[in-house]
């Protein structure tokens, strides 16, 4: 058995069209008992904790602004609420939506980073597969480098990654840039990390 705001949230995710195995994942709830409660709301429920009573005369019109408004804050609810008579404070209108919307995923914060004009380049190795040669099969790679500044791409295939092709892939990417970055090349290999910091000496050697 489940109290009358898992109930609420199972009805309100139903009329979206949500299946009862997502819903029994976000609710993290038994898929019977959603399934249960999906078609018959109206079972028995819980009596809910005295300090959440004051919203259930609101519920209705609460999940109509959720519907609208999935992300609607609580504050939002709360002003609301105010204006159709509730009393009640806003920690129980937060504890009623972190109910309602079920655990939330972290969000992660990101730093941008930008170079100057012809300062650095992003390679990246990556695997397609393999081509046919006669009674043979031979790996394709892709080398794409990146000039960091104007986002231009420029991508060879290749049948080996060896450092003496890689220099010559390099060779005419600088070709196809106009020059040579001032700063790094550097990037993620598709199976692994590598990294280079500037040019390494023979490719230097290539390049005058």
């Amino acid at each position: 058995m489940i109290d009358k705001t898992a109930i609420f949230e199972i009805t309100r995710l139903k009329r979206l069209d949500w299946s009862d195995r997502k819903i029994a994942r976000h609710l993290r709830l038994d898929r019977t008992t959603v399934k249960k409660y999906g078609q018959n709301p109206d079972r028995r429920f819980k009596k809910p904790p005295s300090r959440s009573s004051k919203l259930a005369p609101y519920f209705d019109q609460i999940d109509q602004w959720l519907d609208q408004d999935p992300e609607v804050k609580a504050t939002v609810v709360l002003q609301r609420l105010r204006n159709e008579g509730f009393s009640g404070q806003i920690t129980i209108v937060r504890d009623l939506l972190r109910k309602v919307r079920g655990p939330q995923k972290q969000r992660q914060a990101y730093i941008r980073f930008e170079s100057d004009p012809g300062q650095q380049m992003q390679i990246d190795w990556g695997h397609f597969g393999s081509l046919p040669y006669g009674h043979t099969n031979r790996k394709l790679y892709v080398l794409a480098v990146l000039e960091a500044y104007s986002r231009m791409l420029y991508v060879e295939f290749t049948h080996s990654q060896k450092q003496q092709t890689l220099h010559q892939c390099l060779l005419n990417a600088f070709l196809f840039f106009g020059g040579s970055p001032s700063g790094n090349c550097g990037g993620q290999h598709a199976h692994g990390r590598h990294r280079a910091a500037g040019l390494n000496g023979s490719l230097q050697r290539c390049i005058s």
